[in-house]
């Protein structure tokens, strides 16, 4: 089961749906090392709050692109479901970030995010260019995670500061307070 400050899982390569891409592109997280890498599982294809947050990963993916991190969603479904719900989905048509199919569950289960029938809860996950896991954030299946909050949360660990409740980008850190009033 995956912790914080721990390896995330490496030498597990899965094919990814990549919009535009004729065939699937094999990928393993080891491969994305020298970046922050934000991924999140959902739970099924075809479903009914997986499209919404899919959609708001790729309304932001500029944004967590700025910050030096790349999106890479996936779930234990198919490279040809994902192909066939991505394409005809409305909704999923600006998603261009890797979505892997993890069918052999076997990256879900390393993260500990595999429910018994074989989906995978909608976990978020950010790993540093180390390839440590800094973040990590499990919800049921009937609640969509926020977004936003992804993206404030990977701003504040590139910090590498203590960052108080509710703090955002341009914010003063706990640190910069700190030392601004020793003054």
């Amino acid at each position: 089961m995956q912790r914080i400050g721990r390896k995330a899982p490496e030498g597990i390569e899965l094919d990814a749906y990549v919009r535009g891409e004729a065939e699937p592109r094999r990928l393993g997280l080891e491969e994305l090392r020298g970046r922050w890498v934000v991924l999140f599982y959902y739970p099924r294809d075809f479903t009914f709050v997986c499209p919404t947050e899919i959609q708001r990963f790729a309304e932001l993916e500029g944004d967590f692109r700025q910050e030096g991190a790349v999106v890479v969603g996936a779930s234990t479904d198919s490279y040809f479901s994902h192909k066939a719900w991505f394409e005809t989905d409305e909704r999923l048509s600006e998603v261009t970030y890797p979505v892997l199919a993890d069918t052999a569950h076997r990256l879900a289960d390393a993260l500990g995010i595999l429910a018994d029938d074989g989906t995978a809860y909608r976990g978020t996950f950010i790993v540093d260019p180390e390839g440590i896991v800094r973040h990590m954030l499990v919800n049921d299946m009937d609640v969509g995670r926020n977004v936003d909050e992804t993206l404030r949360t990977l701003r504040a660990l590139k910090t590498g500061d203590l960052c108080p409740v509710n703090w955002n980008a341009g914010e003063k850190t706990l640190s910069e307070e700190l030392s601004g009033s020793a003054a």
